[in-house]
């Protein structure tokens, strides 16, 4: 089924590049050869607002909601990776208006933003059909998810809607944004499709609707000011009341290499290729080159990232399997033998002082938690191969040994909403005063919302769940799915200090807006504190 969705998928990637070449010759007026008419010319044509999501969403978008908090971090070791200092500064919250991944992603989604209203003008010219108005509000669901960014990592940004305006938009207050996105989604929930499976699968549904109203609302007090905990329940409970989908009974195959729409929990996801659609590049920066036989990679991984002490140690519930995506320790082959390294005294640890730093010594491959730094002022480990096993590494996203090994891109879709985050902000919105409700005759309390996500991971079940409890219960079953910035800031510990950053100021919970874009609109506004 994954082979089908990657051929259409390539499609939009063939549509993508004429959609952007600049010598075509520019047509004055619509016609029947130049708009869709027919359902597949509809989803052909779609195929651009989905390939510009794919591109950045599991690297750049992914660093900007995942290095800034205790969830990832990507040292330095001995100059490899310090990159200018832009994954240090992330981690710090040293960020400012000049910030390389800042940028792209504010040009990435607002280029999102650009391609759905481009297709919104395509559509509207088109001849009335059932497929039109599906497809209109897709589009514009799609352009509610880029302004969802928007809105949660910048704060106050222009609302565009037009693709024919040349004039420099006027920014918008966060609130105004906040409405306009629920607005869209209203309006659109009405024509979307509620199929799942194949022919659904990567696209936006009536369920993801729900679900992004219910993000929206479960953090509505960090955008607009105004809690709206009992909307988020409801909107919790269109998607569980439908039926559509279920949690799977493994976890582990959520996200490994040959997932898809199989997986009956993945509400809405980006079905990454390597070759085709590329940007999941987890394996590529996570684990380790004494790896390599025991994943049967392709490819030499670049061991950059890993997670802090402080954050693997949340996952320390008896059996459960959620356990198993760090690697953490002595590592051994598939088969059970100890992975070694044939190293030197010198090459183990650069600090050894002893009479024979060049013999010859074979060491077993061990991730320390600790992350413990040579060279302070640049976040650097250093590079002898105590450094480089420094950090537990995380496999959720499980190995690809089909990763192409040149830009060692992985298979692994990643989703970016399924059902056990609806029933978590579903319990989390009734701790924060939220009646519970029932659902199929089901009264749904915070405990049986989250005991039904422990029991599938086989772990303990729990009585009496409180929302620092909570907070923990999310970091086990969302670690590096892109929300833990967003889950912090919901909880008042975004200023909190871990790893090496102690930076406290609230300015950080929304970036700067880049200084290009300032340049470029002179309209715009910096946010407070940059």
């Amino acid at each position: 089924m994954k082979n089908i969705i990657i051929t259409g998928m390539a499609i939009y990637f063939t549509c993508l590049t004429a959609c952007t070449k600049l010598d075509v010759k520019v047509e004055s007026e619509y016609t029947s050869d130049n708009f869709p008419t027919t359902a597949d010319g509809f989803i052909a044509a779609s195929g651009p607002m989905y390939t510009q999501l794919s591109s950045k969403y599991a690297v750049d978008y992914w660093r900007l909601q995942e290095l800034s908090t205790d969830e990832a971090i990507i040292p330095a070791r001995d100059g490899n990776y310090e990159d200018g200092g832009q994954y240090r500064f992330l981690h710090k919250h040293t960020w400012t208006k000049d910030h390389p991944t800042v940028k792209s992603v504010w040009q990435w989604a607002f280029s999102g933003v650009t391609t759905c209203n481009r297709i919104l003008t395509l559509f509207q010219k088109a001849p009335e059909s059932k497929s039109k108005q599906t497809s209109l509000a897709e589009v514009r669901t799609m352009r509610a998810l880029y302004y969802f960014f928007l809105m949660d990592l910048f704060g106050k940004v222009p609302i565009i809607t037009s693709f024919d305006n040349t004039s420099l938009p006027e920014q918008s207050s966060r609130e105004a944004v906040f409405t306009f996105i629920e607005k869209e989604l209203k309006e659109s929930l009405p024509l979307l499709n509620t199929k799942t499976g194949q022919v659904t699968y990567s696209k936006p549904v009536k369920w993801f609707a729900f679900a992004l109203l219910e993000k929206m609302y479960l953090n509505a007090v960090v955008y607009t000011g105004r809690p709206m905990y009992t909307e988020a329940v409801a909107m919790a409970d269109s998607v569980l009341a439908g039926g559509a989908y279920t949690l799977d009974d493994n976890f582990i195959n959520i996200f490994t290499p040959d997932n898809g729409p199989q997986v009956k929990e993945t509400i809405f996801a980006i079905p990454y290729d390597t070759y085709q659609i590329k940007g999941n590049q987890f394996s590529r920066f996570g684990l380790h080159p004494a790896l390599v036989d025991k994943y049967s990679l392709l490819f030499r991984p670049s061991i950059a990232m890993s997670t802090i002490a402080s954050f693997y140690e949340k996952f320390n519930l008896t059996g459960d399997i959620r356990n198993n995506t760090w690697l953490e320790g002595k590592q051994f082959n598939s088969d059970g033998s100890p992975i070694m390294i044939s190293t030197t005294n010198k090459g183990l640890d650069n600090n050894y002082a002893g009479s024979d730093p060049g013999a010859k010594i074979s060491w077993q491959l061990s991730f320390s938690k600790e992350l413990k730094l040579r060279v302070d002022s640049s976040m650097d480990l250093g590079n002898d191969e105590l450094a480089k096993a420094s950090g537990v590494r995380g496999i959720k996203f499980c190995p690809d040994k089909n990763t192409e090994a040149q830009d060692r891109n992985s298979n692994n879709d990643v989703p970016v909403m399924r059902l056990a985050d609806v029933m978590l902000m579903k319990a989390e919105a009734i701790l924060r005063g939220a009646a519970p409700t029932a659902v199929k005759g089901e009264l749904q309390t915070a405990d049986v919302l989250v005991n039904k996500i422990r029991a599938r991971a086989h772990a303990p079940l729990i009585s009496g769940i409180t929302l620092d409890g909570m907070l923990d219960e999310r970091a086990r079953e969302m670690a590096w799915e892109a929300w833990r910035r967003n889950d912090l800031i919901r909880f008042n510990k975004f200023e909190s200090a871990w790893g090496f950053k102690t930076d406290g100021n609230a300015f950080h919970r929304v970036y700067p807006i880049p200084a290009s874009e300032l340049t470029l609109n002179p309209k715009l506004v910096q946010n407070t504190g940059y």
